[in-house]
């Protein structure tokens, strides 16, 4: 996650003040001033810096923290709280009108910043909450910009309106309105053209849709991976012509991450959602309670939760249950259980949202796409195969791994694990049922 290096830098603090008994004034001052040092490094706006720790040390140094119980964690709860006032406290969610009218949500923002993609992703969220959205390819200047957005749309299902690049950009927008008005469509985003820099036809171009157009809400796109630059983009943005919210992108790549801890307090602005990978179903409503216990080491079991009851069919739990409990499930369930784990995200950010975990994971290489093999394999079987109606016999298994691009040794390696696992779920689930509980030991060594 792109707070990996922070995270880690403000947990060795937080170890040295928990493992305090009593703590002065001077071990919070020494304290801080590491916290600083992390919070620019990860290229946070220095006055941004400046007031945080300012907020953190008049409250940590008070005589009920110092001479409290536990004065350690009570300093870090006085961080985690100072770090959700300033991403903005709670979620903001965007009040759309009513279904029978039309709202207009303008995106931009500069090349690059992965606006097209994010559009696409947004009209996708609002599709699932029952919104009629239409994608209107507004970027006449960048070449494949439009043919980009209509296969974005095809993938999310969601229509795309064009009328190719000979056309200027107010036009095109109040052409897609007519259109939207005709077919039933209440959700338009404009996906406007970026530049590699802010510049004054760009803002032009921009301010002359807001001011014919009644744009609802103007959301700025902006990569996280460009650290302060993306405060700069975002005060310029706003400045010019006015923005009400910003989407971070790649939130999950190696950077610093400062953008996020900066934008609402130098802009105003609030930090909508964040993008977390390349799937059009990446992207996440930011919450800056969840994200401040991310940084802080603390997980983010919320949003796991959430990740969870999206991904899983929750009579295919209740059957798989049962499946397990009888040891009888089979290889088309295997399938079934690899799908909704490939719909909560990657093992690694799993694990990352797990309190503890990220800083336990840090040197561990984890294999996104070791599950590609069992999948190939599964996928070479025949359908009485897969179901167990048919015992897989070594010439079967030579087909079988022909058809995958393995090794039979790998497809004998896979159907060991898979009768272990399906003896070990029968075994944990009467485990579960609490019979012998304290007896039972988790798999490869875990506790």
């Amino acid at each position: 996650m792109a707070f990996d290096s922070l995270s880690e830098k403000l947990q060795n603090v937080f170890k040295k003040l928990r493992s305090k008994g009593v703590l002065t004034e001077a071990d919070v001052n020494e304290a801080m001033k590491e916290v600083k040092r992390a919070l620019l490094e990860a290229d946070v706006n220095f006055k941004v810096v400046k007031s945080f720790i300012k907020s953190v040390s008049e409250r940590a140094v008070g005589e009920e923290v110092l001479k409290g119980l536990n004065p350690g964690h009570m300093v870090i709860k006085i961080v985690k709280e100072e770090m959700d006032k300033l991403m903005g406290s709670e979620v903001t969610e965007l009040k759309l009108r009513p279904s029978n009218e039309i709202t207009v949500i303008m995106m931009c923002g500069l090349q690059g910043a992965g606006k097209t993609t994010t559009v696409a992703k947004l009209a996708h969220q609002y599709k699932n909450k029952g919104k009629k959205p239409l994608l209107v390819a507004c970027d006449v200047y960048r070449p494949a910009a439009i043919k980009q957005l209509q296969i974005n749309g095809e993938k999310v299902g969601v229509p795309v309106f064009s009328m190719g690049d000979s056309h200027k950009p107010l036009d095109i927008a109040k052409a897609s309105l007519l259109h939207a008005a005709k077919n039933n469509i209440n959700l338009v985003f404009l996906d406007t053209a970026g530049r590699l820099h802010v510049d004054e036809d760009m803002m032009a171009e921009l301010a002359e849709i807001k001011e014919n157009i009644d744009v609802a809400y103007t959301i700025l796109t902006v990569d996280s991976m460009t650290g302060q630059d993306a405060v700069n983009v975002a005060t310029s943005f706003n400045d010019k012509i006015g923005i009400d919210g910003v989407i971070l992108t790649k939130l999950d790549g190696d950077t610093r991450g400062g953008a996020a801890l900066s934008i609402k307090a130098v802009t105003g602005k609030p930090i909508l959602y964040s993008g977390m990978g390349e799937k059009l179903t990446d992207l996440e409503p930011f919450y800056p309670d969840r994200m401040a216990s991310r940084i802080l080491g603390m997980g983010d079991v919320e949003s796991l939760i959430e990740k969870a009851q999206n991904a899983i069919d929750e009579e295919k739990a209740r059957e798989m249950e049962q499946k397990f409990r009888k040891a009888s499930f089979d290889f088309n369930d295997f399938l079934d259980q690899m799908a909704q784990l490939d719909k909560m995200g990657g093992i690694q950010d799993l694990l990352a949202m797990m309190p503890g975990m990220a800083s336990q994971m840090k040197n561990v290489e984890i294999d996104e796409n070791a599950a590609k093999t069992p999948r190939a394999i599964i996928q070479s079987m025949t359908p009485r195969e897969r179901s167990l109606q048919d015992s897989i016999t070594p010439s079967r298994k030579k087909r079988i791994a022909d058809g995958a691009g393995v090794q039979i040794s790998e497809v004998n390696r896979f159907l060991k694990q898979f009768e272990q696992s399906k003896k070990m779920m029968k075994q944990m689930t009467g485990m579960m049922g609490g019979k012998k509980r304290g007896g039972f030991k988790l798999p490869f060594g875990l506790r």
